[in-house]
């Protein structure tokens, strides 16, 4: 389970470098696709959100469960699910309007963006840095098969990263089959 985690976190930065090519080129006054970037903040809201949080959830609260745990790291998870779902809300309300040809002040956009970028960065980095190496050593084989056998959502295919690639993400998947991400879409 662990590993699918981490390998969500690899597409996750794959779609934050895409994030931040954007943010870079708004900065430097050139245009880009807002729908590129909807397109990501969807898909990090419908697959991060809906389940890979939930899967990491239901680990840790296992673990939780069966272990001591003190100070902050027993409540930061589940708070940082909640602060990333709302960040995520927010900017995806926001380039809602944009494409609705909506006049929103540049420097709240991007303050916005890059909010959300690092938000999901830093939180990635908890989770690869702190969590995962915790739950890799106290978890036994039994507590990993209990979680498989709890775990409800084991046949969703990723829509952008799975086997079969949703209509609806389409276009970002051709972008991010691009050799490299240094043109402006």
């Amino acid at each position: 389970m662990l590993s699918s985690l981490h390998e969500d976190h690899l597409n996750i930065t794959r779609l934050l470098a895409l994030l931040k090519h954007k943010l870079a080129a708004i900065r430097t006054e050139k245009t880009i696709s807002y729908f590129l970037v909807r397109d990501v903040i969807n898909y990090l809201r419908d697959v991060s959100d809906k389940h890979h949080h939930p899967k990491e959830d239901l680990i840790y609260e296992h673990y939780l469960k069966y272990r001591v745990v003190e100070g902050e790291i027993a409540n930061r998870l589940h708070q940082e699910h909640a602060t990333l779902l709302e960040a995520g809300a927010e900017l995806k309300g926001m380039v809602e309007v944009i494409l609705l040809d909506a006049v929103i002040p540049l420097e709240q956009f991007t303050a916005k963006l890059e909010r959300f970028i690092a938000l999901q960065e830093s939180h990635m980095n908890y989770e690869e840095g702190v969590i995962f190496p915790l739950l890799r050593s106290a978890l036994t084989e039994d507590d990993w098969r209990y979680l498989e056998q709890h775990w409800h959502h084991k046949s969703m295919d990723d829509p952008l990263f799975g086997g079969q690639i949703s209509q609806h993400y389409q276009a970002l998947a051709n972008r991010l089959s691009l050799p490299h991400v240094s043109e402006v879409a």
